[in-house]
């Protein structure tokens, strides 16, 4: 995607040094870039959140392991960096899998072939999401046009929670990539974006991408979302995902499963954007997946800027008050109306994945 003319991936190698990040801490008041030079610091990357996004985590995550090999090439400095790298994180299964598919990658060859193996592995794990993202936006276009026959010029109305953008992954996004296509097809869109809080995602991040893309949007406070769409003002739900179960269920954003029973109550749509990376074909269940608990300070503190243009943090809560913060709520395959992968669109059940991806296990 393009930023004031310049195209930018959410990742990116720079020479032998390290790997580009966006500091997505920082939007949406700046536009700021970090050199990652250590597995320590892309760790500290994916734990603090200043890059962010189940697919994006992962190539982040293979970038960082190709750092460490740097460092050490032996198979327990690669499974010693592989653990702490994939504790960051514990509900997206994209890092695991992208950890996994480069320690196979590495520990059955030569030591002094590795760390060019590494880098090379963990650069086809970010060309292959982009891949999937470009292919999801293809295959969720095609929903957004039959929506768009129904609505005789009238624009689409699409409601999103969180952020599943480009910032979210190496490129195009996952829920955003057929928004993309759709309004560079020309067809008319209006997006709804939600997530305020916790983390701001949706009203920071997803707000920022479509504003730069010239996508109309309005930022919905989370709790707004049930209303517009009774009020008959959402066409269809589409969110992104961090991890889905063999069985369909799809663990999203906190905020997600209310949204899902919404848009059920009124039969509207619910789509998951996904590439085949973020499956756990190991888990039979949402109920089986862990649920990232995460600092208080995100439910009892927000930032913002200031007339002067500066930026801060302020409390918002009654001193002394404790905060719960789960990262992530898992909504059911029943509320599922279909998945949008690379390779097309399915049921969201056990049988309807299987006939995309016969080979998962």
């Amino acid at each position: 995607m393009n930023i004031k003319g310049t195209h930018y991936r959410s990742v990116w190698p720079v020479g032998e040094d390290g790997f580009g990040i966006i500091d997505q801490t920082k939007l949406p008041h700046a536009f700021v870039t970090l050199t990652i030079k250590s597995a320590d610091e892309a760790a500290h990357a994916i734990k603090s959140m200043q890059t962010r996004g189940a697919p994006l985590i992962g190539a982040v995550g293979a970038y960082g392991l190709a750092l460490a090999v740097r460092e050490g090439a032996s198979d327990d400095a690669i499974n010693t960096a592989l653990e702490m790298l994939a504790a960051t994180r514990p509900t997206a299964i994209n890092l695991k899998w992208a950890l996994w598919r480069m320690r196979g990658a590495l520990l059955n060859q030569p030591h002094g072939k590795r760390v060019a193996l590494a880098w090379s592995e963990a650069g086809k794990i970010a060309d292959e999401d982009v891949a999937m993202s470009q292919a999801i936006g293809f295959n969720g276009l095609k929903i957004i046009e039959k929506l768009a026959e129904g609505k005789k010029g009238n624009p689409v109305n699409i409601l999103t929670h969180c952020n599943a953008g480009w910032l979210a992954t190496v490129d195009y996004g996952t829920a955003l990539a057929p928004i993309y296509m759709a309004h560079d097809a020309g067809i008319k869109l209006h997006v709804w974006v939600d997530e305020t809080r916790p983390r701001n995602q949706g009203a920071a991040l997803t707000a920022f991408e479509l504003g730069s893309h010239g996508v109309p949007h309005a930022i919905l406070v989370d709790n707004a979302g049930g209303h517009v769409m009774q009020a008959g003002q959402v066409d269809m739900v589409i969110v992104g995902t961090d991890r889905v179960t063999a069985n369909g269920d799809v663990a999203n954003k906190i905020g997600t499963y209310l949204k899902a029973l919404a848009a059920k109550d009124n039969n509207i749509p619910f789509y998951v954007a996904l590439p085949s990376s973020t499956i756990d074909w190991t888990l039979e269940s949402g109920r089986d997946i862990p649920i990232e608990e995460r600092s208080p300070d995100e439910v009892l503190k927000m930032s913002g800027r200031l007339p002067d243009g500066s930026v801060t943090m302020v409390e918002i809560a009654a001193p002394g008050s404790g905060a719960a913060n789960p990262g992530f709520d898992v909504t059911p395959a029943r509320l599922v109306t279909g998945f949008i992968t690379e390779r097309g669109t399915c049921a969201a059940t056990p049988e309807g994945l299987r006939s995309l991806f016969p080979e998962g296990r």
